[in-house]
């Protein structure tokens, strides 16, 4: 039992990063019908700004807590990460958009590998070590052990998704979203400024994307300028399990993409010796990519962008 409580907290830990970057996914497809194969990049960025932040930070003012020097780190990427998602939607995208499919699906895999060619010249090819802010001594929860860095990102992935669905249902940009999601065309004709919400979607995104870099980089003490292409395949699996286009799909395909990596990788490597379930953890993700796409294209709560009229 405490081994399943273990990997019900380790599913939740991984699937909340997974969701957060899902969420990204599927709100460029839900306005634009673009898949942005980019954003795990942007993670990347989040995760290596966050550590030049928390370097200054260590050195500038070494006693702040572990706590106060994450949200200065996360608080810093996060406006570097918006602007470099924003350029692309200006220079890769926009010109793109009525272009044949393939053309921006090409273009975001160029950007990607531009993106880590720029941070690998920034931060160069050998893994950086993410600095020991937080403290490592880990909470008993009923029976499961929790690290003070892994409630810190519980906590803010739940914040972070709940401010989310109050901005997209209560406010005025998030009716223009849904507007511009349902029928861009219909929603110019209503005064809304389609540029402006694709540009928001992009932003929130990135911002979203930000969070889960540096805490991802928090999480496995280190980022690698190719350290996105992997979260970012998973959170698109991750969107396209919960359905594509659909926030609440988004989250909810993270955490059961997390859930299912976390039981399968631990129950079958207590079965060889913890041998196979780490080789194959990454399996996972993409075998259920594949039943979905087989059994219900448009994921456990389907579609919620209405076809283009």
């Amino acid at each position: 039992m405490d081994t399943f409580i273990q990997q019900i907290f380790n599913g939740l830990i991984l699937g909340s990063m997974y969701a957060l970057v899902a969420l990204g996914y599927t709100m460029v497809y839900g306005v634009l019908n673009l898949i942005n194969f980019a954003h795990g990049d942007v993670l990347m960025i989040g995760a290596m700004v966050g550590i030049s932040i928390l370097k200054v930070v260590q050195m500038v003012a070494p006693d702040l807590p572990g706590v106060v020097k994450m949200i200065i780190a996360i608080l810093g990427a996060i406006p570097v990460c918006i602007a470099v998602n924003v350029l692309i939607e200006r220079i890769a995208y926009r010109p793109l958009r009525n272009a044949p499919r393939l053309a921006p699906l090409i273009t975001a895999i160029g950007v990607s590998i531009l993106l880590q060619t720029l941070a690998m010249v920034i931060w160069h090819r050998n893994p950086v070590p993410f600095p020991a802010v937080m403290p490592s001594d880990s909470f008993n929860v009923f029976g499961a052990l929790i690290s003070p860095t892994q409630v810190m990102l519980l906590v803010l992935a739940a914040i972070s998704m709940l401010g989310l669905v109050y901005m997209v249902e209560k406010t005025k940009m998030g009716r223009a979203m849904r507007a511009t999601a349902e029928n861009p065309r219909v929603a110019g004709l209503m005064g809304v400024d389609s540029n402006r919400v694709i540009v928001l979607t992009f932003a929130i995104g990135a911002a979203l994307a930000a969070v889960a870099g540096v805490m991802w980089g928090a999480t496995y003490s280190s980022a690698h300028f190719a350290m996105g292409v992997t979260p970012g395949m998973k959170a698109f699996s991750a969107a396209v399990l919960g359905g594509i286009g659909n926030i609440y799909g988004a989250m909810l395909g993270g955490v059961l993409l997390g859930l299912i990596e976390a039981l399968g990788a631990g129950y079958i490597g207590d079965l060889t010796g913890n041998f196979l379930g780490s080789q194959y953890q990454d399996v996972f993700a993409f075998v259920v990519l594949i039943i979905v796409l087989t059994l219900k294209p448009s994921g456990i709560m389907g579609e919620r962008v209405a076809d283009r009229a």
